[in-house]
């Protein structure tokens, strides 16, 4: 999700005033310690756990199951015309799949966060939702066959924001300018993966415990945190951290207000821009940017990892979680490139064959390690200690 605002126009503190930063004061869950860590469940408990992982399997193997011919009858109808997975392809998606339901329980055995995350899917919000989302469904269609990638919303003001931000990305409606766009998003994202969202964001928490164990009331930054689906499970792996939310769109960054509510010890969220962000140097323990970057042109990209390397602090750490990428998942190349054309997804192009890791380092970065999830890649990287303010990277110059 983006996340912009230029200087002048209004911030998310003036338009909707206090609903968007606020302090949450709570006390820490009980059986968890301050460091991320998952409480100890004892012998007594292992039979509960075991039964309660194999509802997690199931659960999430029916979502993908029953999603499955859906989102074919969509591809379908999105691009009649596109090549289609084969047999080849369809079987390496199944299999990192079940690789992923895996990570995500062994996450929880190496205590990187709680088992209660397993079951933060909130399947009944969204099948409330589906009515309006199928409803949505046929203007989605039309407004791609018209390509009509700039139908916003009358009010917006587009001298505010970047103009790669002012599209209907994946042709839906309004964008990111509503509430009802923020409303229908996580629904609509959970559809287009086959529940598995969630799963491939906080595949981005483990290089965070790692970084942050023994560390009290840290602050980590989520940058394009939209809706805050992530910033919801941070709250569940760091209970005692300081929580930051930036994106552009204040109707999102509402959303997210909303999704985390009492969860976090602390929570600010900011409409600002990305390529510069409000913050000090080294402000932050870590920072997260999960889902952003194939959304960016390739300047944008630089820029945006740029300031998130400038306001880590000296040894501390950046996760970028975001799609996977060619050099990585070549075999998917029939899904990966087909994926543009269905969503509208203008700088995913470029995206597939813009090295994550690279980036990083151009940005001064030390990457620590790249992990692909399904169809995720998580890069890890660390500021150098010995890296001076005066030192921080501002801008990477792309021609």
């Amino acid at each position: 999700m983006p996340l912009r605002s230029q200087s002048g126009t209004t911030t998310m503190e003036e338009s909707v005033e206090s609903a968007t930063k606020s302090p949450m004061p709570r006390t820490p869950p009980r059986g968890r310690e301050k460091t991320g860590k998952a409480a100890d469940d004892g012998p007594i408990n292992r039979a509960a756990g075991w039964l309660a992982r194999q509802a997690y399997f199931a659960q999430h193997r029916s979502v993908a199951a029953t999603t499955l011919p859906a989102r074919v009858l969509w591809q379908t109808a999105m691009t009649p015309n596109g090549e289609r997975p084969g047999p080849e392809v369809i079987a390496e998606v199944a299999k990192r799949f079940e690789k992923l339901l895996e990570r995500d329980v062994a996450n929880v055995d190496a205590g990187h966060y709680p088992q209660e995350v397993l079951f933060g899917f909130p399947l009944g919000r969204y099948l409330r939702k589906w009515p309006v989302a199928l409803a949505e469904f046929p203007r989605i269609w039309w407004r791609s066959r018209r390509e009509a990638h700039d139908e916003l919303p009358a009010e917006v003001r587009r001298d505010a924001y970047p103009s790669y931000y002012l599209r209907t990305f994946h042709w839906q409606t309004d964008g990111w300018f509503s509430d009802r766009s923020a409303d229908l998003y996580d629904a609509e994202v959970e559809f287009l993966f086959g529940g598995t969202a969630d799963i491939m964001r906080r595949m981005s928490i483990p290089p965070l415990a790692e970084s942050l164990r023994g560390r009290s009331r840290p602050r980590i930054l989520d940058v394009g945190c939209g809706t805050g689906r992530f910033l919801k499970q941070l709250a569940a792996a760091f209970p005692d951290a300081r929580l930051y939310g930036v994106d552009l769109s204040p109707y999102y960054l509402r959303r997210a207000h909303a999704v985390v509510g009492d969860d976090a010890a602390e929570l600010s969220l900011l409409a600002e821009n990305a390529e510069s962000l409000p913050f000090p140097d080294g402000y932050f323990d870590a920072v997260s940017c999960v889902f952003l970057f194939h959304e960016l042109p390739k300047r944008a990209r630089r820029k945006v990892m740029s300031e998130m390397a400038r306001v880590v602090r000296p040894g501390g750490t950046v996760v970028v979680c975001d799609s996977t990428q060619m050099a990585d998942s070549a075999e998917l190349r029939v899904v990966l490139e087909s994926f543009p054309r269905t969503y509208h997804e203008p700088y995913y192009k470029s995206y597939l064959r813009d090295d994550l890791a690279g980036i990083a380092r151009e940005s001064g970065l030390t990457v620590e390690g790249a992990e692909t999830h399904f169809v995720s890649r998580v890069v890890a990287a660390r500021r150098p200690r010995s890296q001076t303010k005066s030192q921080s990277p501002r801008i990477v110059s792309v021609k």
